[in-house]
């Protein structure tokens, strides 16, 4: 992967941005910014840390993955209790809580089932995948997309849409596209783009979509990151079958 693969995203969700800022009547360009310069730093902790802090007998990237964790709970910390909340960074849920699960049960179901039929089976059970794939996702990038850079773009671009008494506005949007396309398109060190289309649409609509869901119904932080090992774990094992 190339060290300008940031940048590529940045580009691909800056017309995102720019018509959120065209169509939103409250904005705020500082918050932009932070999005922006946070978005980068998280990126390049989680390129670089693996290329320069090197463990043997470790195959994923757990010192990316702490070292994003840690930064985003030192953004989360360094704000007062109220924000911590507007974060997600609290046990309060909210009374659509139950509408939010019965959403993202919906979702995992046809995940479930549609990836029993089409991914690889009969692979070895290996303990640092497991481990991995059952704490780190979750936990680190719900933290920083559901948590932070949600809570940005929605400081960014003010929500006015409701469902269910929940406010939803472009925040909600580019992070779930933002989630998505991150995983499906990669600079390559020669400079050529590759993009898996058929990834991105089905993280976005499907399990992007429902943690984000499960975020903004719940309240809290918690509900996804459990939800998102879930999803991971279910992955795993499928491909154990």
């Amino acid at each position: 992967m190339s060290l300008l693969t940031p940048v590529l995203w940045l580009i691909i969700i800056l017309p995102l941005l720019l018509i959120a800022k065209i169509t939103t009547k409250k904005t705020n360009v500082k918050y932009i910014i932070i999005f922006i310069v946070y978005f980068l730093l998280d990126s390049y902790t989680r390129i670089l840390a693996p290329r320069y802090i090197k463990i043997d007998f470790l195959n994923y990237n757990w010192i990316g993955t702490i070292l994003a964790t840690i930064i985003a709970l030192i953004f989360i910390f360094y704000h007062r209790k109220d924000i911590r909340e507007e974060l997600g960074f609290s046990t309060k849920t909210k009374k659509t809580l139950q509408f939010g699960l019965i959403l993202f049960i919906g979702f995992l179901l046809f995940d479930f089932v549609f990836k029993l039929i089409l991914f690889p089976k009969g692979g070895e059970f290996k303990l640092e995948p497991f481990l991995f794939q059952a704490t780190m996702p979750g936990i680190s990038e719900e933290i920083v997309f559901r948590g932070i850079l949600l809570w940005l773009l929605s400081k960014a671009f003010i929500p006015s849409k409701k469902i269910k008494g929940v406010l939803f506005g472009w925040g909600f949007v580019i992070v779930t596209f933002t989630f998505a396309m991150i995983h499906g398109v990669i600079l390559k060190e020669n400079m050529e783009i590759k993009i898996d289309y058929v990834t991105i649409i089905y993280l976005t609509i499907i399990t992007s979509l429902s943690l984000g869901f499960l975020r903004k119904f719940s309240g809290t932080l918690i509900v996804p990151i459990v939800g998102h090992n879930v999803v991971n774990l279910i992955n795993f094992f499928i491909r154990l079958m």
